[in-house]
Formats: structure tokens, sequence, C-alpha cells
């Protein structure tokens, strides 16, 4: 789970600021979490304690009220009855990714994915861009190598997984469509030589950077891991120095539950 949290922190700086590279400082200043990493951490707290996901999840938005969510997800936080709004946003997607790590078969990380995804993204895109997402990170952890993984989620899921970052990067922009992110988050990840370089990728794809580096971080992560490598120490501490302490809490116990 954290590889999606460093994604979105890495991202975060670039989101309305594109770059067109991988040749990037991986933290400013101003780098930070955003609704990427809060609401990941609501799907993991819900996980963990058997929690209604709509219900921790506007728990975790209100308690984090200005960390960058789209206008139509402020209004079902703030609605006092909400119901889905059939978005196909990437917001479904960029969430998922404890899923990918807590269930133990194909068909429940499908089930969860799409309950995670239904309370907000009830459109079929936003659907299937979660459970692109939560299947991919199960994959990646249950051993699966890259080539497995881009005909498993390409053939399931009708992506495109085919092309490269280097033929995506001089014409891609910002998309928060969960059809126009989800596929390009994963061909970062199918690039990418390790955990850092699937997150540089994505974050030199120049569109909605936080979010395709937490989607293609998550995956590296459990893809690596699976391999015995680690993310990189220095990534996690610059990570953690960025998270209050609530949401250190959630990652540690679910990283106990759900090791690695």
């Amino acid at each position: 789970m954290l590889g999606a949290i460093a994604g979105d922190v890495i991202g975060s700086v670039y989101e309305r600021h594109p770059i067109k590279t991988t040749a990037f400082p991986l933290f400013r200043s101003r780098s930070r979490f955003t609704d990427d990493t809060v609401l990941t951490v609501a799907v993991a707290d819900a996980i963990l304690y058997g929690g209604d996901y709509a219900t921790v999840i506007r728990t975790y938005g209100r308690r984090y009220p200005r960390a960058g969510y789209g206008g139509l997800f402020q209004r079902w936080l703030a609605s006092d009855h909400p119901e889905p709004y059939n978005s196909w946003g990437n917001g479904s997607a960029m969430r998922v990714s404890p899923v990918g790590y807590a269930f133990a078969t194909v068909d429940e990380v499908l089930r969860e994915a799409r309950r995670t995804a239904e309370i907000t993204h009830n459109h079929p895109e936003g659907i299937k861009g979660a459970q692109a997402a939560a299947l991919a990170v199960f994959l990646a952890r249950t051993g699966a190598d890259k080539e497995t993984i881009r005909a498993e989620i390409g053939g399931r899921f009708g992506y495109d997984l085919q092309r490269t970052v280097a033929q995506l990067r001089p014409t891609y922009a910002f998309d928060v469509s969960c059809q126009g992110s989800v596929p390009e988050a994963l061909i970062a990840f199918l690039d990418a030589v390790d955990f850092e370089d699937a997150v540089r990728q994505a974050v030199s794809l120049g569109g909605d950077s936080d979010t395709l580096a937490c989607i293609a971080g998550a995956i590296a992560e459990a893809h690596d891991a699976h391999r015995g490598r680690a993310i990189p120490a220095p990534i996690v501490r610059q990570v953690r120095s960025r998270l209050p302490e609530d949401f250190l809490h959630i990652i540690d116990h679910f990283h106990q539950r759900y090791p690695l």
C-alpha cells in the first residue's frame, strides 16, 4: 500500500504542472499527500476493521477536506444521503490497491474492487478501472510476470497494453477518466525496471500525475516485493515524514496483517 501513497506524494507537484521526462527530483518541498492517499488509507481501514466502505471513506474525506477531491465527490461527501453518481473517473482506481493485497482469489479481488467503486463510481468504466488496478496488484503480489499481467488485464478488460510510454508520452494529456488513465498507469509499470522507475515513467506521461503514479506505484511495489525488492528506504522515509500519525497507524497495521 505504501507504493500507491509514494506515487501520489511524488506525483503531487506535477498534477497541474505536467512534465515529459523521467529526470526530475522525486521530492520537493511542496510534495504532499492528496486525495489518492486519503482514500487509499480509508479503504485499508475499512478492510482492516470490517467497516462499510462508504461510511469509512466519508469519515476520512471529511477529516481531510482539502486533499484535492473532484467536485462530484465533494458533493457526495457533503450530502446527508449520498448516492453513487455514475462516475467513470479514476478516483475508483486510485483508492483500490489495498484490495489487491488483502484478498486471496481473483473472484474475491474483483468483487471487493467493485464494492469499493460502486459507492460513488457505479459507471461500468469506473468499476472496470477499479477492478483492473486491484487485479493487477493481486497478480503482481502472487508472482505473475509482466507479460502475464499484460495479457490478463488487457484481455479481461479490453485495455490496449501493447503501447509503450515512449509512444504515449508526446501526445498524452491530462485525463481523469478510468479508460484514459488506468491503462496508461499499467503501461508505466510494465515498461519500468523497478519501483522508482515505474513512478517516474507514470509522472513523465504528463497527465494526472499523482493518480497515474499512485496506480503504477501500487502494482510495482507488489511486483518487486515478490522478487525480494522493497521500496528504497530513502523513498519510504520521505513519504512517511509527510503523513499524519493516523495514516501511519493504518499503513503499519495493514502491512502487519497483510505482509508483502
